[in-house]
């Protein structure tokens, strides 16, 4: 008998154990214009979503902006304070991208600076399909890290809003400033039903140039992080 309470109690242990260690991660984003969650996908791009949720659970997108915004393209942000100065970062981390998540509507990858492996806190959520930023054999390419599965109509929402040039960014900036409000590590739930992408909404500027270094055949699509962007049509940074 008791031999059969302790097998009972050591394989309800060994359940919860994998029941832990397969449960979705998620973060809630909060921004002024309404919030989105991300399910984390720590299976494909195990270093990027721990680099990710160390800066969750230390606070750090607390009070920052989505500085970049690029109708069918890309918002980013994450690593700008509301007076358009960077924050700083811990080291950046190797560029999981390969590791067989695409660029699609609804993703979310880690931004870099055209060093391959110089991604460190800043995100972006593709609100377009952007193959332009997943790897080929001949170039690196953006680490996706999770997905949108709540609150896609907020990301349109952000991704439409009227941009110019703010701080040290000469275009793509918001002109009524987004602002992360926090991001918090959200309790284990179950993985929300597959459902068609929602399609993309009609954007209220038109559509942007293509950006430097993203679209351009053969080129490094560089969603950089921090520094103030090129001149010209600049990448997502």
């Amino acid at each position: 008998m008791k031999k059969s309470s302790l097998l009972l109690a050591v394989t309800g242990l060994l359940f919860s154990f994998v029941t832990q260690a397969t449960a979705a991660e998620r973060v809630r984003v909060t921004t002024n214009l309404g919030s989105f969650v991300i399910e984390l996908q720590r299976d494909r791009a195990p270093l990027t979503v721990e680099n990710y949720l160390g800066y969750v659970r230390s606070g750090y997108y607390t009070n920052t902006l989505f500085h970049r915004v690029i109708a069918n393209f890309v918002v980013q942000g994450g690593g700008v304070s509301p007076d358009y100065k960077s924050k700083p970062t811990n080291k950046p981390i190797p560029n999981e991208a390969g590791n067989g998540l695409k660029n699609l509507r609804g993703t979310v990858g880690l931004a870099r600076a055209s060093g391959a492996h110089s991604g460190d806190v800043q995100f972006y959520i593709n609100v377009a399909d952007n193959a332009d930023l997943d790897p080929l054999p001949t170039r690196w390419g953006y680490a996706v890290f999770g997905r949108i599965v709540e609150g896609m109509e907020v990301v349109d929402r952000i991704s439409v809003s009227p941009t110019g040039s703010a701080g040290p960014f000469k275009q793509d900036a918001p002109l009524q400033p987004v602002i992360i409000q926090k991001a918090e590590l959200i309790a284990d739930q179950a993985p929300a039903p597959t459902a068609a992408p929602a399609p993309a909404p009609a954007a209220s500027q038109p559509a942007a140039e293509t950006p430097a270094g993203a679209t351009t055949p053969g080129d490094t699509p560089p969603p950089a992080e921090g520094a103030p962007p090129p001149q010209g049509s600049p990448p997502p940074q």
